[in-house]
């Protein structure tokens, strides 16, 4: 069964080791095989990868996109010990990650690793307002 896949005008997408760029229209593709696929949102640049878990998120993707777990597997769990010591609480995401690698579902693992990236998110801004977040107007009145 093939993977329809509509892309934006302008919009790139990474079949295997190839980036297609679209057109002025919008478009729709149809993709079979077994090629690693990657629209662009889901993209990330090593320049983007900026925080532990972005780092993590962007060496799932070296592993997804070459279809090769060992060339990176040393970072990635440098990456993944050091971010489990710094918050325990995201060990639970990150085994779900080791599982869909260790399956060889690596476009999965992908997909938590973007959970991973939302936690980190969520833990920086309670760090950031102490926890509570902006109050809304009906916590002010209360």
């Amino acid at each position: 069964m093939a993977l329809k896949v509509e892309l934006k005008p302008k919009e790139r997408l990474i079949v295997g080791d190839c980036v297609i760029t679209n057109s002025d229209q919008r478009t729709r593709l149809y993709v079979s095989g077994r090629s690693p696929i990657l629209r662009e949102k889901d993209i990330m640049r090593v320049e983007e990868a900026s925080s532990p878990a972005k780092r993590v998120y962007f060496a799932v993707q070296l592993m997804y996109l070459d279809d090769d777990v060992d060339k990176v597997q040393d970072e990635y769990f440098i990456l993944v010990n050091d971010l489990v010591k710094a918050a325990p609480s995201m060990t639970a995401i990150v085994d779900e990650i080791n599982n869909e690698i260790l399956t060889g579902s690596l476009y999965k693992a992908l997909k938590k690793a973007k959970k991973l990236i939302e936690y980190e998110r969520e833990l920086i801004g309670d760090a950031t307002t102490g926890g509570f977040g902006v109050p809304t107007d009906s916590q002010e009145n209360s």
